[in-house]
């Protein structure tokens, strides 16, 4: 029985979005109503929080990659290529300032 609630409760959890202690919180509630000994019960929550970290970063991730798609899609530059041209054109303006110091 206690693959099963384990299994619903992966599947079910909405790790991603679900805050450590509200994680953690959920697990010791459900080793209580399980009945799991203590061991057990510690372990269960370790793992959820494990496996609630780990969605939230395979979350983070799919959403980062696909925010540069749609950018890249719709050619709007990211902020590192505006940072990138940004220095680019004050080493121009530098060396056109720099010119024309030489000239005078």
């Amino acid at each position: 029985m206690f693959e099963i609630v384990e299994k619903a409760i992966y599947a079910g959890i909405g790790a991603a979005y679900m805050a450590k202690e509200k994680v953690e919180e959920m697990g010791k509630k459900i080793a209580e109503d399980t009945n799991m000994s203590e061991a057990e019960g510690k372990k269960f929550v370790e793992e959820l929080k494990k496996r609630s970290s780990e969605a939230r970063l395979a979350m983070e991730k799919s959403v980062s990659e696909t925010m540069e798609k749609t950018l890249k899609r719709l050619d709007i530059p990211t902020r590192k290529e505006i940072s990138s041209l940004e220095n680019r054109l004050s080493r121009l303006e530098k060396d056109v300032d720099d010119e024309k110091e030489e000239k005078k």
